[in-house]
Order: structure tokens, then sequence, then C-alpha cells
């Protein structure tokens, strides 16, 4: 068993925040990090379009991104959260610049701030096309210096330590304790035992198999969580990201980011039309929602598979400085944006809901946080504001440390049990594995995608039932490797949104379901 006093479950922008912070307060007290893949791999990294942010007092305000916000999460918004994310994003994000993140900044040296959709203002700061990247960079190297953060690349955290694991009585209040993690280069499993545990684990696009997601994307923070009968909520407001890239045989994976259409690209469908105008007067500037239900309405239409984002008429010089990943992969996948239209469909992109928390980052578990996209906080509501991400997951980081610094968690005297894995065998192939993941990816695509109703939700809970019980019993029956522990957490989340979208009796920012549809 190991030892630690905070223990933080992955390494994207919330929780290599939430690490170094402590690290600079505590210098005694020990920080592990522990991360399934590499270090630097996470949503973080993926993150194209920027950070919004009010920096520019005289055209903009606190209050119109505030408005926006609200706006885009449809009424479902904690106004309160929304007020003190937007005011103390700024300081975070200087904060971040200190640690090292460079942002792209004009001739004077002032910050570029781009525009994107269901923004009123300009206010996103970008890292030309690769923000994310940028900001996982500089957080990693500030971790690295600091001797009390031990960072364990290729670990995955397979369950939470609760009083469960004590055969004891469930008291009124469940506590955590740590984590059991599968060391993925031995095969070992082992507790980790820590005062305070952090859930900064990350969304879940890999349930759907097509996403702007990595594949260590599935949700596995938010079912340890349910597992552990932490609360969860809003599961059902998926944000489709409308423009990732169609290849034609893997289905969507490269983001064409946001930020493109607010640079003034338009979308069309096969026969050339530019019909977001028909959905929306703000154009290809409406919410994703809006436009990913458009693209979904003309493909259905068409019976096309994807439809286009036309960057023809743009300057190419300008695109190529603003977008220079984006300009290489197209690329090399023989699209010249200069000259050719970019295929696109709606992809999984950003969960809105997850595990619940308060302001500080507190879950409905005692000494159990959670922070980032795994967590329900209030701020998106019913429809994420683009770019808004981020500033979530610095701040919510933040809160998390302070709330830390003026609550110190006692070590606990509880002896944790080793993990039994006693009369299970190894999985012979995980061929097996791969067609149960696979099946689960189309069935959510099929019935629970951007536009759904309530018979297929109801035939996606029959069918999921039964995919439940047969990855239980390989769960029981043999040792646990990657791949089984994923399936079954992908499993977990699944359910959840389909129990939350059956629940939903109206549509609402992200969630659109048919039956509830005025227009039909």
């Amino acid at each position: 068993m190991l030892e630690t006093n905070f223990l933080i479950i992955g390494s994207g922008a919330a929780g290599l925040t939430l690490a170094v912070k402590l690290a600079e307060k505590f210098p005694k007290k020990k920080i592990t990090v522990v991360t399934k893949a590499h270090q630097s791999e996470s949503n973080t990294k993926y993150a194209q379009g920027g950070v919004a942010a009010v920096f520019d007092l005289e055209e903009d305000s606190f209050q119109k991104h505030i408005e926006d916000t609200l706006i885009a999460g449809d009424g479902l918004c904690d106004k309160a959260v929304v007020e003190m994310v937007i005011k103390d994003g700024p300081k975070r994000l200087k904060e971040l610049m200190e640690w090292g993140a460079n942002f792209d900044t004009d001739a004077d040296g002032e910050l570029t701030l781009g525009m994107e959709g269901g923004h009123s203002e300009f206010r996103v700061i970008h890292h030309k096309d690769t923000t994310g990247n940028e900001i996982e960079r500089a957080l990693l190297e500030r971790s690295n210096q600091l001797k009390n953060i031990t960072i364990l690349p290729h670990h995955f955290a397979i369950d939470l330590i609760t009083e469960h694991h004590f055969s004891e009585r469930e008291p009124e209040e469940l506590s955590c304790y740590g984590a059991y993690v599968l060391d993925q280069i031995s095969g070992s499993i082992f507790a980790i035992k820590a005062d305070c545990t952090t859930l900064a684990s990350g969304g879940m696009g890999q349930v759907y198999g097509h996403t702007t997601n990595p594949a260590v994307a599935t949700g596995d923070g938010i079912a340890m969580a349910y597992r552990a009968k932490a609360r969860i909520q809003n599961m059902e407001f998926i944000q489709f990201h409308p423009t990732a890239l169609y290849d034609g045989k893997n289905g969507a994976s490269f983001l064409i980011s946001e930020a493109v259409r607010g640079f003034g690209a338009f979308l069309r469908n096969k026969k050339g039309e530019r019909f977001m105008l028909n959905y929306d007067e703000r154009g290809e500037l409406a919410s994703r929602d809006i436009v990913s239900r458009a693209i979904d309405s003309e493909m259905k239409k068409s019976g096309d598979e994807c439809v286009y984002l036309d960057c023809t008429h743009l300057d190419i010089d300008d695109f190529k400085h603003h977008f220079p990943n984006i300009y290489e992969t197209c690329l090399q996948r023989n699209i010249n944006v200069a000259n050719d239209w970019i295929p696109v469909v709606p992809a999984s992109h950003y969960l809105c809901g997850g595990i619940v928390v308060d302001m500080d980052g507190k879950t409905s578990l005692k000494n159990l946080f959670a922070c980032g996209e795994c967590s329900c906080t209030g701020l998106h509501g019913a429809n994420r504001l683009a770019s808004n991400s981020l500033l979530e997951a610095l701040v919510y980081s933040d809160r998390i440390f302070n709330y830390l610094c003026k609550h110190l968690p006692s070590r606990t005297t509880k002896a944790i049990p080793e993990w039994n894995d006693e009369g299970t065998v190894l999985l012979k192939s995980s061929e097996t594995l791969q067609k149960k993941t696979e099946e689960l990816q189309r069935l959510m695509r099929r019935f629970a995608g951007v536009v759904r109703n309530n018979k297929d939700l109801m035939e996606a809970s029959v069918q999921l039932e039964i995919l439940y019980f047969e990855t239980e019993a390989l769960y029981q029956k043999h040792k646990l490797n990657t791949v089984l522990s994923q399936l079954r957490n992908m499993v977990n989340v699944a359910h959840l949104i389909i129990q939350q979208s059956l629940k939903r009796k109206e549509n609402r920012g992200g969630y659109f379901n048919e039956d509830y549809d005025k227009n039909t």
C-alpha cells in the first residue's frame, strides 16, 4: 500500500493546477497524481479553442460574459457559480501565465482575443490552435520541478475506497479513503491511502466512439464516484461538437475548432447551400447545440454522411497563422483548405453534467473532491459556453486548494484492506472486450445521440442492461485489466446518460428529444 496526503486522479489542467498549488503550500506533504496514460495525455492537451476570460474591460465586461454563459446554459446554470467563475477567471489565467504558459499577443504585447460561438465579445485567449497543449506543457514543467509531487503514469484508478470496503454498516455520511489502483505495466493492484482524494479525470467521449476526446476519456472518475454512491446529475447534457473532421472510415476524431467558424468559415451541405441561416439568425456562430442539430437535420434530409466547412474564401496565410495544426492535419488527409471543403460531422465533445460539487469542489462524500469535466459545478447548466471549460478547471482547482488550506483533512487510522482478486483468472483474449466496447458505442450513437426520443432511450436501456450483466460477469471472473475496467466504467456512464435522459421531460440546451419538440 502507498500512503499520501493528497491523491489526485487525472493529470489535466484541473489536476495539475491543484497539485502545484498544494505542493508549494505544503512542501512537507506528499501529493500523488495518478494518470492512466503518459502524464501529458488528457483532454486538456487536445483543447484547441482557448480560454474565455474578460481582459478588455473597455469593450467587454464581466456582466456580458455572465449573460452569455447564462443564455448558453438555458436556465439551468447556478448564477452564483457563474458569477464567481467569471470574475475569478482572469486572476487564474494571469497566475498560469506567471507559471510560464504563453498565449498569443499582438505587436504591442497585448493578448489577442478571439470570438467563438455564443460569445457577444472578443474574449477568448489562445496559443495558436493548440491552447490546451501549451497549458499542459507549462503545468507539467512546474509539477516536475516540485519534489513533493509524485506523478504515476500508466496507473489506472479502479475504485474509490469507502466504508463499503471495510464490511462496516454504512454510515449516514460516506467518506473516501483513497483508491485502488492498477499498475498497467506490472498488472498488480494496490491501495493508495489518502487523507483527501480529488477526481480530475476528465470526460467520457469514448462512450460514443465518434468523439473529439482522446482514447483516455472513458468516464472513469464519474463511474467510480457513482459506484461509491456520490451524487451524479445532468448526464443527459452532452455537448456534441458540430465540426469534427470526418474521414469516411473511423468516424469523427480530429476537432475543427469553433474558432474556425468564428474566423469566418461557412457550413455548406453537399449541394453547396449555406444552410445555417435557415436554422438561426446567428448562422455559423449559433451555439453548438443548435449547429449540431442543424447538421444532424441536413444529414438526415439528404442521407449524406457529413456536411462541409468552407474556408476557401478566407485569407489562407491568415488561416495558416491562426490554425497551423488544423491546416497541416487536413493537408495530411489530402484536404487543401485553400481549395477544398472540409468534411465534418457532430461528435461527442463535452459533458456538462457529472459528479455534483459545491462551490468549494466538495462532493457528497467526505474527503472526496472533483474538478474539471468530470464534475458538475452549475457553471454550464444545460449547455457549456465555448471555452468556459478550461476556465472552470482553473478556478475550481483553486477553490479546492483554498478550502483545503482552511480545512486540512486529518490522517485516517483505518486499515485499508488489500485488493482481493482471489479465484479470478487471466482473460485470454481482449477481442471479446473490444467487441462489447464497439457494441456499446454503436448503441449510444444510435439511441442517445444528438437527437433522441423516448422509444429509442427505452430500447437503449433494455440493450444496455444485457451488456451490463455480461460485463459484470467478466469482471467477477477475470483479473482486471485496463480494457475491462474501461468497459465497466463506460457501461456505468451510459446507464447514467440514458436514465437521466428519460427523466428529462423537456428540451433544454444540449438535450434534444423529438417527443418534446414543439415544431413536430
